[in-house]
């Protein structure tokens, strides 16, 4: 949720930051121990830039979030902050770890959101303990059946109107069909995003809560990725057993130290 992009009504305008959950409630602290909060840090010729968004730890050096938090132009720095619940205080559990490079899937477009998903590599493996742990990811042909009920957190906007919280909130959402994000988003693609929301029910993904998982059956089946600013249904997701064989050619790929060119080591 950082890059604010204007795109025509026919589109989606992409949250700014990192989303926060609106209708949700508080997490018990630390029972979210996958996820990752990103200080995203920009320096381009009009000065110095600073967001945030959501991600989550698939292994102890690997982090995956959307791909449109992490800016294409100028020199960018990415912290990964785990083990966090109150992300203003310094708590004890918490790990910072910068991300050495990030991979960005070949196809993907920051206009229409295709392919919105990123690959991030720690300069240092997490220590693994009881506040920061792996969430497995669903295989390549693992799908959410309509109406599975999932939970997606974050320290996003916890209202339309720009409301803070500094502690992770969670929110529970149902999974659609694919009709109302047809019907709202022209260029929704349902082989690789999924449809998500409760119509009515004031609960909902926001600005800053992007690139977080949305977990079911506790795997990460989604990757929050966008909506309209004016309304809280439906969002899109990401689909991440779409895109688990290329998550796997990029891990084996960090793995011998072989990763393709990307913003930050260019």
């Amino acid at each position: 949720m950082l890059l604010l992009l204007l795109i025509s009504s026919a589109f989606v305008l992409p949250w700014a930051g990192a989303g926060r959950i609106i209708g949700g409630k508080v997490v018990v602290p630390h029972s979210r121990p996958y996820m990752a909060y990103l200080k995203i840090k920009v320096t381009n010729k009009t000065g110095t830039f600073h967001s945030y968004c959501g991600g989550f730890l698939i292994q102890p050096d690997a982090v995956l979030s959307a791909a449109h938090c992490v800016p294409e132009e100028g020199r960018v720095e990415v912290t990964v902050i785990l083990g966090a619940h109150n992300i203003h205080d310094e708590e004890e559990s918490q790990q910072w770890i910068s991300v050495r490079d990030w991979v960005f899937h070949p196809d993907y477009c920051p206009v229409t959101l295709h392919n919105d998903i990123v690959l991030m590599k720690l300069k240092k493996k997490a220590k693994i303990n009881k506040n920061v742990k792996l969430i497995s990811l669903p295989s390549s042909n693992e799908r959410v059946r309509t109406g599975t009920k999932c939970e997606v957190a974050g320290w996003g906007w916890t209202s339309l109107y720009g409301s803070k919280t500094d502690v992770m909130r969670e929110v529970e959402l149902k999974v659609q069909n694919d009709k109302p994000c047809q019907k709202v988003f022209r260029r929704y693609q349902r082989r690789s995003m999924m449809c998500v929301g409760d119509q009515n029910s004031g609960k909902s993904t926001y600005k800053g809560d992007s690139g977080g998982p949305l977990v079911c059956n506790q795997k990460a089946h989604g990757i929050v990725s966008h909506g309209l600013e004016s309304r809280l249904f439906p969002k899109v997701f990401t689909m991440a057993s779409y895109f688990e064989p290329w998550i796997r050619q990029q891990l084996r790929r960090f793995a011998l130290q072989e990763l393709p060119a990307s913003p930050s080591s260019q």
